[in-house]
């Protein structure tokens, strides 16, 4: 295993999410080793807010079925030729990590669970990208079938927030503009009657 070649901020600016995995097999270990650093995200309270369902190797062989019974509308009418085109979407990456939060009742504890369970993907992203593993954090609409929940092993008072697709790549996509700083930043005092006086 390589040690860190990039920086925070190399990680950061580089970083893309990849559709287009080469269906080269990703090491199964790699996925753990990433967690065990990734959970270090910060999150209220120190709860760990997250449970994490990964498929590689084998197992991921075994949920692509899985995948094509949710994933695919009327799979079972389409040609073998169509069928294999519709899973391309999930036959290209070589791993997938399902990241599940609890629906805590309350607003407060429920927004600060999702929003670190999104740090911990974050970080995920990022030490994936530094190994030169892509990853895609997908959000298809089936993960809230109350079907795929059970076949998945989603336990009530859970909630799937990310498809994390792992994979190797040939080329990674162009960065798509972002709005400049001073778009988003507001100084505090600042207001449009204080600049027009």
């Amino acid at each position: 295993m390589n040690e860190q070649a990039l920086s925070v901020r190399e990680a950061i600016i580089t970083r893309r999410s990849i559709k287009n995995f080469n269906g080269q097999p990703i090491e199964p270990e790699i996925i753990p080793e990433i967690i065990e650093d990734a959970i270090w995200a910060p999150n209220h309270g120190n709860r760990n807010p997250w449970r994490l369902i990964v498929a590689a190797d084998e197992q991921y062989e075994q949920l692509l079925d899985v995948l094509k019974e949710f994933g695919v509308a009327n799979w079972k009418q389409l040609s073998d030729e169509d069928l294999e085109k519709q899973m391309k979407k999930f036959t290209s990456a070589s791993a997938a990590v399902f990241v599940i939060v609890p629906e805590d009742a309350r607003q407060k504890e429920r927004l600060e669970d999702y929003a670190a369970a999104s740090i911990l993907i974050q970080n995920i992203q990022l030490l994936a990208w530094d190994k030169g593993v892509g990853t895609c954090w997908k959000t298809p609409g089936f993960l809230d079938n109350p079907k795929f929940r059970d076949r998945l092993g989603v336990k009530p008072g859970e909630r799937i927030i990310s498809m994390l697709q792992f994979g190797h790549f040939d080329g990674a996509p162009k960065a798509a503009p972002r709005k400049p700083v001073d778009e988003i930043i507001t100084y505090f005092g600042d207001s449009e009657e204080d600049s027009a006086e």
